[in-house]
């Protein structure tokens, strides 16, 4: 699991938005990388200062500013062949695919909005607006248990 207790907002670290710890799990991919990662770092001998998952060094004395993380990461996704990689599109890609598969709510609790409407103004694009599979669902909960009519 991963505490999100502070933010950054143009380069200045605070609380977040909504001042409220946050807290996400992680897969287990992520959470063997983020292991390692620090494993890494005590091998080499260095005690934490604090608990930064994104540092310069190793001693996570002061964090990793937002524009040194997006510059790395747009670097490694250059070199990955991805086409105008963003930090932000993860989190996009995520709450489009929750609300495109009907998990509303785990796409707010995800992103940490205080209401589902704002989760639905900004992803509302993933949801299909042709509701042709509702009228399906609908037509064969009336006709449960009835006959089959007749052919006109």
């Amino acid at each position: 699991m991963l505490s999100i207790e502070r933010g950054l907002s143009h380069g200045v670290l605070g609380s977040t938005k909504s001042a409220r710890a946050r807290r996400l799990t992680l897969g287990a991919t992520t959470t063997t990388l983020v292991n390692r990662h620090f494993s890494t770092w005590e091998r080499l001998g260095a005690a934490p200062d604090a608990d930064w998952l994104f540092a310069p060094s190793p001693t996570r004395a002061t964090y990793l500013t937002a524009d040194a993380l997006t510059h790395k990461f747009r670097r490694l996704g250059r070199a990955a062949g991805v086409a105008d990689p963003a930090l932000h599109r993860l989190r996009h890609g995520v709450a489009t695919h929750l609300v495109d598969q009907g998990e509303l709510l785990k796409a707010q609790a995800r992103l940490g909005h205080r209401d589902p409407a704002t989760t639905l103004r900004h992803y509302s694009h993933a949801t299909m607006l042709d509701d042709i599979d509702v009228a399906d669902e609908l037509d064969a909960l009336l006709n449960a248990g009835t006959p089959p009519h007749p052919p006109l």
